[in-house]
């Protein structure tokens, strides 16, 4: 395991250094930006997109796609091990929740079923402040 793969921990408070309070409530505390705000909702730019915590590799604009949703949307993560998944009963239904397999931040959810021509037909729906882009040269 190199450096870029191995697990990323911190305590709360070395979170709240590095992310500003609205990344932290979103990658730490599970919150979620509200619809149609994030900077990655309508983006086309092609490149990777990384976990604003820590960096590592988790979508990639191939995959990513337009639901009109009002978070960025994703039909596959660049890598299957990228990204864990947990159930989730938050809000009083069941739901599956997405975080990031390095530092464990909450990224978003995944729907699945919903009939979006995708090959996967996912749609792993993505705050899009934990996110970073790196656009392709």
């Amino acid at each position: 395991m190199d450096e870029s793969t191995a697990p990323v921990r911190r305590t709360e408070e070395e979170w709240r250094a590095r992310l500003d309070p609205e990344a932290f409530a979103v990658l730490r505390q599970a919150a979620t930006e509200r619809p149609w705000t994030g900077e990655y909702t309508s983006t086309t730019t092609a490149g990777v997109y990384r976990c604003r915590a820590c960096g590592a590799e988790l979508f990639r604009s191939s995959e990513k796609f337009d639901s009109h949703c009002g978070w960025p949307s994703f039909y596959d993560p660049s890598d299957t091990s990228a990204v864990t998944l947990h159930e989730d009963s938050s809000l009083g239904m069941i739901r599956t929740e997405v975080r990031c397999a390095r530092c464990d931040s909450h990224l978003g959810h995944v729907f699945r079923g919903e009939g979006y021509p995708t090959p996967t037909d996912e749609r792993y729906c993505i705050n899009s402040i934990a996110l970073t882009l790196e656009a392709d040269d």
